[in-house]
């Protein structure tokens, strides 16, 4: 894989990744509510999820994922059970000021954040068909571990870019937090983008 095919690559996953959608809007929203971390854990999880496909694109296997309806769908369906619970838990818990609680002292389940992520991923039907349709154009029919090292590192690259951006600036905003009216306001449109988020999921689900 040439120079010239690994930059067009990079910069389509770039569009593909920077897009609006259910990962961009609850890593803003798991930022504000909860912090960096929880925005990152998010990140993390989106990046796994990601390299996981391009693993079995490597070998062969995205179209075989891709007739993996059932278990697909189950997955979808739990993360995004899982998004509106995060949702409902923003709406109706008292706001808590960031500066005033040490981060140590604050419950994150940040490894629970993170597998929310790679579920969403794993069950996304349009990942498969994404690498089916994109891949070819850039490697041909030679994808080994050669080329899924490349390009891996070039999804990680971007993906550091775009995650590292949107929790940058979410983490900003977070910083206005300074009465509990406003944390309360926060976490509300916080939770609304993560009830939106996971209606997404649902309709993209039902409609696929």
């Amino acid at each position: 894989m040439d120079t010239t095919s690994l930059l067009a690559f990079a910069l389509a996953f770039f569009l593909f990744a920077a897009s609006p959608g259910p990962d961009n809007m609850t890593i803003v929203a798991k930022t504000v509510s909860s912090g960096p971390a929880s925005g990152l854990a998010y990140g993390l999880g989106t990046v796994i999820g990601i390299l996981i496909y391009l693993g079995l694109a490597a070998f062969g296997l995205s179209l075989i994922a891709s007739k993996m309806g059932l278990l697909m769908t189950i997955l979808r369906y739990a993360g995004a059970a899982y998004l509106i619970y995060m949702a409902y838990r923003l709406w109706t818990e008292p706001p808590v000021i960031p500066e005033l609680t040490p981060g140590e002292n604050r419950p994150r389940n940040l490894a629970g954040v993170c597998m929310t992520a790679v579920a969403l991923n794993l069950g996304n039907p349009k990942m498969p068909l994404f690498y089916l349709a994109l891949l070819p154009g850039f490697v041909g029919t030679s994808f080994g571990m050669a080329n899924y090292g490349k390009l891996a590192s070039v999804i990680v690259l971007v993906e550091c870019i775009v995650v590292g951006g949107h929790v940058w600036i979410a983490d900003r905003a977070r910083a206005l937090l300074r009465t509990p009216a406003i944390v309360r306001r926060a976490n509300r449109i916080a939770g609304s983008a993560l009830a939106l988020a996971g209606i997404q999921v649902l309709v993209t689900t039902r409609s696929s």
